[in-house]
């Protein structure tokens, strides 16, 4: 097992040595036994001169294919592109093979090497042969380690999800809320019957949200700001006019989908971290908008940020976790103080 975590790295150059290796074998073992007028000392060096080239071309293809050429998505452009760069490269080393195999045999035999331009091709369409399946052979354990990884990243999301979901019900909807809800909902009975059962109807929602949540990667920005709007109502409840909520939603953007729980953990944290431990309360903002090809949601609350030792910070680690999984480097989370308020921001790549 720990031979196989060596190294993606020492398992190239392994491959390398055994693939190449082959076809010097091969030449050794040909000309040992067809070719009787060369030299021991030739025919061997004209192996390793073959075996090295070979790995220093199609190490150098390598680099080139994976810095410059190859991306996430293959089209027409891209794959014309490694194919001219697999061309280039078979002629870059039919001529680096062909001139040093001449000067091996000047400087061993001691006679001129005499070679027509059918040899010459040949020799070509022989290296076009071995590269074009090393080509084949390094894509296809490249598609299989990339969909191991992306089976891992998936089970890992799931499980991220899960997470998401349980400490949702522990810290967002925890006990203490829920009880204080209850609790305000049953005082708030005695004023207006209409209002308290329309609290617990918001109540029931959020509790059905947070438990269904799990199932799905994505849903509606508008699916989600619903119940930002129920959690901001619940949240009044217990703090009455020291929370003031203002949001503002971009045109046309409510049916991008995003993250289930995203904005409604940052509503949470600003809440819970911000608002609540204010004697005069204060201002919670959503902010969303599409900008270039980007969703940009920014949740601002009065105050300022600080470190509490009595949080795990389980909640702001799902979403960076969440946004990596989902969209890699393309997305960025970052949680700040700016002028005297505490702003998280948020960007996430749409689809073109």
């Amino acid at each position: 097992m720990n031979a196989l975590k060596i190294s993606k790295k020492n398992w190239f150059w392994i491959l390398q040595l055994l693939g190449w290796g082959m076809p010097g074998c091969l030449i050794v073992y040909t000309k040992f036994n067809y070719e009787k007028s060369l030299s021991h000392t030739y025919i061997i060096s004209e192996a390793a001169l073959f075996t090295s080239a070979g790995i220093v071309f199609s190490s150098f293809l390598w680099l080139l294919i994976r810095n410059k050429i190859f991306i996430e998505t293959i089209n027409v452009k891209i794959i014309i592109r490694i194919l001219l760069t697999y061309l280039l490269m078979c002629l870059a080393m039919t001529i680096f093979v062909e001139v040093l195999v001449y000067l091996l045999y000047v400087n061993i035999e001691n006679k001129e090497l005499d070679r027509s331009f059918n040899d010459y091709m040949l020799n070509f369409v022989n290296i076009s042969v071995i590269l074009f399946f090393w080509l084949i052979l390094y894509f296809s354990i490249n598609s299989i380690l990339r969909a191991q990884k992306g089976k891992v990243e998936g089970l890992q999301l799931k499980s991220i999800l899960r997470e998401s979901q349980l400490n949702t019900l522990k810290g967002q909807i925890n006990p203490h809320f829920m009880f204080n809800s209850l609790n305000n909902i049953r005082a708030l009975m005695l004023e207006d019957v209409y209002k308290s059962r329309e609290m617990i109807t918001k109540l029931s929602e959020l509790l059905r949200y947070s438990l269904n949540s799990n199932k799905v990667d994505k849903i509606t920005l508008e699916e989600e700001i619903e119940i930002v709007n129920n959690y901001i109502e619940l949240s009044k409840i217990q703090l009455e006019k020291r929370l003031r909520y203002h949001e503002e939603i971009g045109e046309g953007i409510l049916d991008i989908e995003i993250p289930p729980m995203l904005i409604q953990m940052l509503i949470e944290n600003a809440i819970k971290h911000g608002i609540s431990d204010q004697i005069g309360g204060g201002v919670v903002s959503l902010k969303i908008k599409k900008e270039n090809n980007d969703l940009q949601i920014e949740v601002y609350n009065t105050g300022v940020l600080k470190e509490s030792r009595s949080t795990t910070k389980i909640g702001l680690q799902n979403i960076s976790e969440r946004l990596r999984l989902l969209y890699g480097t393309t997305s960025s989370f970052e949680l700040k103080e700016e002028n005297q308020e505490v702003v998280a921001r948020i960007k996430i790549p749409l689809d073109e």
